[in-house]
């Protein structure tokens, strides 16, 4: 932690008002800054160390992260998963029933950005969606699957 400004430490620091995003962007811009300001190329060992920092910054900010948002991360990522292992299948067998192939993907993705639909509305930190009651945002979840699902298998014929 040493090679980060204080300002942007700290702001890495506060887990419940800069998301994972604005800290990594602020670990990126000092690593800028201090190449710019020394003219010289860092060497390797400053950017392992810059890398571990985030890394543990990044590992600290989730490990606080409430169970239920954990669940739904790991469904995001089977989904993800799944659809990757559907795209490599496809690409070392082929792609005979194209719309097989296309239907699996996109019900894959499709059920993933639902999932992160629903962390965004279940997530107690977001204000956008106090009023909200996860209850409410679970049945929105499961209704939008069951409409995409129903899409997917109209369009296998």
């Amino acid at each position: 932690f040493s090679q980060l400004s204080e300002r942007n430490l700290n702001c890495c620091r506060l887990q419940t008002r800069v998301s994972f995003v604005t800290c990594i962007v602020f670990l990126l811009q000092d690593s800028k800054q201090k190449r710019s300001e020394g003219g010289e190329r860092m060497g390797r060992s400053s950017t392992t160390k810059d890398a571990q920092a985030l890394f543990h910054t990044l590992r600290s900010a989730y490990a606080a992260t409430p169970t239920n948002l954990k669940i739904i991360d790991l469904y995001v990522m089977f989904a993800v998963f799944t659809a990757l292992i559907q795209v490599v299948y496809m690409a070392i067998v082929g792609s005979f029933p194209f719309n097989s192939f296309l239907s699996g993907v996109l019900s894959c993705v499709g059920t993933a950005v639902l999932a992160v639909c629903l962390r965004i509305q279940v997530n107690k930190e977001n204000k956008e969606f106090k009023d909200l009651a996860p209850e409410r945002a679970f049945a929105d979840f499961v209704l939008s699957n069951l409409v995409l699902h129903l899409v997917i298998m109209n369009f296998l014929g």
